[in-house]
């Protein structure tokens, strides 16, 4: 059975188009289940369509469609359960349609077809003589429907985008919010292993594109199996050794370059050989040679991606585009031309993954979580990002683009009003100042950034300059990198995180495989055994610093006291190091840790007595107070910093750092909300960091506001039961003083 339902659902998975998958999947059925009759109804517009048959009329196609609420295909759509009877005329529901000519099918079995929640359609097998399908014969139909959901949800939206009458709309979560209208730039998409026989016009010219393209692709996989050799993770390293011993000259890389020498264009080349293969492997009897097709497919499509978009990035658009990829790093929005990215639509990844932090930094709208998206062929078609809502259009009227410019147009002049206040201080109408300061992580910008209304720098995430690099950065490379922050801040404070890779962030060339990595080897625990590249980062900072007072040094992931302590020694270490270089004196910074980790909330006043400061990071804290993986979109609806509990935690943190007489800001995302921020201050923090987007409109904001009435909304938010009620009492407040327009 688990063959059938495999070879069942690849045929189906390759079909280039709906109609195709959908006659191949009722065909195949119907002789895997040695039945009369298999046919699938689509879901359009709460309307079941007859979409594909096999024993049915073939004119009744795209005929017969009927609501949710009539017949016995309806009825398995409706209660979401499978419908098994042994005599379907019997049944209250049956609805005879002429047109399909079923009037000698009796026994009856429907199946729906759910993508996540939601009804895509119904598979239906019938027979003759009247008897219920059996149970196995049922969990086959529903392992199946099953199975295909994805495939089949992935070819109706590619079906519906290429026909020019339907609206396609995508949903995600949003990330960073805006509106955004361009053509998608579909990075890393699906490669499909059938590609056209076409002829080469220079035998040469291919095959050195196609020995170009082996290399490429010979050289990202040593680079994985070495480091699944240094991680002992044997299993793993050898999958990548049999695909490199598939390279070579003697296997299918020699074959590779036979069929361009037979002249054949080198993407022909490699998509002829790896179907030939594929199909021979599959015809054969011992099921571990049968496997090996996947190894040949999968190699096949590695080196056609190095063919068809090698570097596509270096091909930099010549006008603004949305990125649509399955999932985005902090390299990558790094390397993109920072002008011609509009908008980020992803598969894969949380709203407080790093890249999200990023986009939201450079003020890109940006939604994560669209299923499917990759598989649709949006490639240069007009999108319209609405991250507001968490929606992308595909190819949308131009009246619907015109209402979107009208948004983009409101939302330019809401900032500019805004904007227009930005050089005056933060301070609420009873007169109390919050600083408010910008984190940071890429150079570019920064010195326009500083200038519009930050305080300081309250947080500079100096792994970017790391994840920029094919190896560690030099300390002279440091140096300079550290340097020019402090310049941009002109004399105000900065404060540097040390290195903080492991979780979502990980460096391309010191991977870290792990299980769980948010709770493994990362921020300070990962920089404290490593003390050759921590003293080579402590000792950048200082002599950056050396001229100057601005640097404050902050450790990400503490966990523990002795982490700190440990610091302080490497801290004091580099500090006499740079000092006997250096034949003079230079200042000291101040040390702050993270408040990520909960353990560390019952530990303030020992804190307070080894550092100057804290810094709430409020994305972690609230990620291990919720037990909630912030990058998981399956769980993405319980991550809530507005969580009673998460608000009781920032609430105690600040009452203790007042009573210990130390410092403590917030540089987690909260404080860039307009709602957390209101709730902040209320709590008692005067210092807020949050990505540039954000300043002008908090400034804004909290010169509009009394703290002592935030503190009595603040008493009654900690008295209620979930996020959505607080979210509920501070949007009451905002009506009441004319200000809810700032949410949007």
């Amino acid at each position: 059975m688990i063959n059938t339902l495999r070879d069942i659902t690849q045929s189906v998975a390759s079909a280039n188009c709906l109609e195709t998958a959908l006659s191949l999947l009722v065909s195949q059925t119907k002789s895997a289940m040695q039945t009369h009759c298999c046919s699938i109804y689509i879901l359009e517009q709460q309307e079941l369509v007859l979409s594909a048959t096999e024993g049915l009329s073939p004119n009744s196609i795209h005929r017969v469609r009927m609501p949710l609420s009539e017949g016995l295909v309806g009825l398995a759509a409706e209660k979401e359960e499978a419908v098994n009877l042994a005599d379907a005329k019997s049944h209250p529901r049956f609805k005879l349609f002429p047109e399909v000519e079923e009037e000698e099918y009796r026994a009856f079995l429907a199946v729906p077809i759910i993508f996540q929640k939601q009804v895509v359609g119904v598979i239906v097998v019938q027979q003759p003589q009247p008897r219920q399908f059996s149970e196995n014969e049922e969990a086959f139909l529903m392992t199946l429907a099953a199975q295909l959901a994805v495939v089949v949800r992935s070819l109706k939206n590619k079906a519906a985008i290429n026909n020019v009458q339907q609206q396609v709309v995508f949903k995600g979560t949003p990330a960073s919010k805006g509106i955004a209208i361009a053509d998608g730039f579909v990075l890393g998409g699906a490669i499909s292993l059938k590609q056209a026989d076409v002829k080469c016009v220079d035998i040469e010219v291919e095959t050195q594109r196609l020995k170009d393209a082996m290399q490429r692709c010979s050289d990202i996989i040593s680079t994985l199996s070495q480091r699944f050799d240094r991680e002992n993770v044997d299993e793993v390293a050898s999958i990548f050794s049999a695909l490199q011993l598939l390279l070579d000259d003697a296997s299918l890389g020699g074959e590779y370059l036979r069929e361009v020498t037979a002249g054949w264009q080198a993407e022909s080349a490699v998509s002829r050989v790896s179907i030939r293969y594929i199909q021979q492997f599959m015809d054969m009897e011992d099921p571990y040679l049968k496997e090996r097709a996947s190894d040949i497919r999968e190699l096949g499509q590695k080196v056609l991606r190095q063919l068809i978009e090698p570097d596509k990035l270096e091909l930099a658009p010549g006008k603004p585009v949305i990125l649509v990829a399955k999932e985005v790093d902090a390299t990558l929005l790094a390397e993109f031309p920072r002008g011609k990215l509009a908008g980020i639509v992803t598969e894969l990844g949380g709203v407080n993954a790093h890249a999200a932090i990023l986009a939201r930094a450079l003020g890109v709208p940006a939604i994560v979580g669209v299923d499917q998206v990759l598989s649709a062929d949006i490639d240069d078609k007009t999108l319209v990002l609405n991250a507001n809502s968490g929606q992308l259009l595909v190819s949308p009227s131009e009246a619907i683009i015109h209402e979107y410019h009208s948004l983009i147009s409101e939302s330019k002049a809401q900032q500019r009003q805004f904007s227009a206040e930005i050089s005056l201080p933060a301070e609420t109408l009873d007169g109390k100042r919050i600083q408010l300061y910008l984190n940071a992580g890429l150079l570019s910008g920064l010195s326009t950034d500083m200038a519009e209304g930050a305080d300081g720098i309250g947080l500079y995430r100096t792994e970017i300059p790391f994840m920029l690099h094919q190896r560690f950065p030099s300390e002279l490379e440091q140096i300079q990198v550290y340097k020019q922050v402090l310049s941009a801040a002109h004399d105000r404070p900065v404060v540097m995180r040390t290195l903080d890779v492991g979780g979502d962030k990980p460096l391309p060339y010191f991977p870290i495989n792990e299980d769980n990595p948010f709770l493994g080897w990362r921020g300070i625990r990962l920089s404290l055994d490593h003390p050759e590249l921590f003293l080579m980062q402590l000792r950048a900072m200082l002599v950056a610093n050396a001229n100057s007072a601005q640097l404050q040094i902050l450790l990400p992931m503490v966990s523990n006291l002795d982490e700190i302590d440990r610091t302080l020694l490497y801290l004091e270490q580099a500090y006499s190091e740079i000092t006997e270089e250096l034949a003079r004196a230079i200042p000291k910074p101040k040390i702050g840790v993270m408040l990520e980790v909960p353990s560390l909330l019952f530990q303030l006043e020992d804190v307070a007595k080894r550092v100057d400061f804290v810094s709430v990071g409020s994305n972690d804290l609230t990620q291990y107070l919720l037990a909630v993986d912030r990058n998981n979109p399956s769980v993405s609806s319980l991550f809530d910093s507005f969580h009673p509990g998460v608000l009781r935690a920032l609430k105690w943190t600040i009452t203790d750092c007042n009573r210990y007489q130390m410092d403590a800001s917030i540089c987690g995302e909260l404080a860039g909300e307009p709602m957390g921020a209101l709730l902040l201050v209320a709590m008692g923090y005067d210092k807020l960091s949050m990505n540039q987007g954000s300043i002008a409109r908090i400034n804004y904001l909290l010169r509009r506001i009394d703290k002592s009435e935030l503190e009595q909304i603040l008493d009654k938010a900690l008295t209620l039961t979930n996020g959505e009620q607080v979210r509920d009492l501070l949007c009451q407040y905002l009506r009441t003083k004319n200000l809810l327009s700032i949410l949007d």
